[in-house]
């Protein structure tokens, strides 16, 4: 708004805000924006540059440059010139030390649950119907996930970012502060090896499209385009959607559907017709559980067994989970499916996944959860 997000798990992990997934545009003077990048699941590659997290920008950019230059066949001087004109910016820093995903769901929930943003999504599910629909024929990806992606990803387009991306890889890479805490450390430094290892490949993303990457403009932390892609996402789950030869998710829908589709297939392992998730049936009685990761690794009847069932039965393949949240009115429980681990795979968070499904159901006139809360005289509505 997606290596989103190959990465998500140390946007989990770490206190970011990420990475395919900044939703709001800032202002002209940037604010922290609610939600976090595209992709934003796999450990992360090491950084091109293999810089000692103790050495000062003064040493570790030049070493960036050679890695960078070296690995992915770009001029080094241009390399240089590119970080030379590069700014740190305090208002990253801050964005990224505030992410939305950190909130209760019942403080999440109303950032993207709102009736506007349901109306322009079935407006936009509207006038885009036929090119959606084969994108769902292709990819098996109903065209209403992939508009609630957008919806909450960038409001439709709307608010793709406003920060240089150069300067918001640099800012994170080089200048994002340390506590050089012990217990610290080893976050602290896979975080700086993903961004320095983003920034080397929006070098490469720059080579291999031809975009000026001085002037792309994104998210805080380094995410772009309609369906926010960090540059290794762009570089690995972008396709060409319209046959032309090129892959624009800047300014091509036909594209930004394909490589959001296709970042569900082959990044989450999307499956065709199954459900995304349910709610569950608490037993009275039934001990708290709380499941370690978001993986589905359990059969229906393991969770019956400690006392959760779904409400509704879907039919589908595979293990499940169980997942918690914090509602307005108390404990939330929700059957999750393989789908439903698959739209983590773009943003690591339960509450970024359980949105953009509301959001798809309220799209596509099944359920709409603001009208649910109404009717029951409930918080939220």
């Amino acid at each position: 708004m997606t290596r989103y997000l190959a990465r998500r798990a140390l946007v989990c992990a770490l206190p970011l805000a990420l990475v395919a997934c900044a939703t709001q545009t800032p202002p002209p003077n940037p604010q922290p924006r609610p939600a976090a990048v595209v992709e934003p699941a796999a450990p992360p590659q090491p950084a091109p540059a293999a810089v000692s997290n103790a050495q000062p920008v003064e040493t570790a950019l030049p070493e960036f440059v050679r890695a960078t230059s070296a690995k992915y066949d770009v001029d080094a001087a241009y390399v240089r010139s590119v970080m030379e004109q590069a700014e740190i910016r305090d208002s990253i820093i801050k964005a990224m030390s505030r992410p939305a995903e950190a909130k209760p769901w019942s403080d999440y929930r109303p950032i993207f649950i709102t009736q506007p943003r349901i109306n322009a999504g079935k407006a936009f599910l509207a006038q885009h119907r036929d090119a959606l629909a084969r994108v769902e024929a292709e990819y098996g990806v109903p065209a209403e996930i992939i508009v609630a992606i957008l919806g909450v990803e960038t409001s439709y387009g709307g608010n793709a970012g406003s920060y240089p991306v150069v300067d918001a890889l640099y800012t994170l890479a080089f200048a994002y502060p340390r506590t050089n805490q012990p217990d610290k450390i080893a976050r602290e430094n896979t975080r700086e090896a993903f961004f320095r290892d983003e920034l080397a490949q929006l070098f490469a993303l720059g080579k291999e499209t031809g975009f000026d990457i001085t002037t792309l403009k994104g998210s805080y932390a380094g995410a772009m385009g309609w369906g926010q892609f960090m540059p290794s996402s762009y570089r690995d789950y972008a396709v060409d959607g319209n046959g032309d030869g090129k892959v624009d998710l800047f300014n091509n829908l036909d594209d930004v559907f394909a490589s959001v589709a296709n970042y569900f297939v082959k990044k989450g392992g999307w499956q065709r017709g199954e459900p995304v998730t349910v709610r569950a049936k608490r037993a009275k009685g039934a001990a708290d559980f709380e499941p370690e990761g978001l993986e589905p690794r359990y059969t229906l009847d393991q969770l019956a067994a400690r006392g959760y069932t779904p409400s509704v039965r879907a039919a589908h393949a595979g293990d499940v989970t169980l997942v918690n949240l914090d509602g307005v009115n108390g404990k939330e429980h929700w059957i999750a499916y393989q789908n439903f681990y698959a739209i983590t795979r773009y943003n690591i968070s339960k509450h970024y996944a359980m949105a953009v499904y509301q959001l798809s159901e309220a799209i596509a006139g099944r359920e709409n959860p603001l009208a649910a809360n109404a009717a029951a005289g409930q918080p939220g509505a």
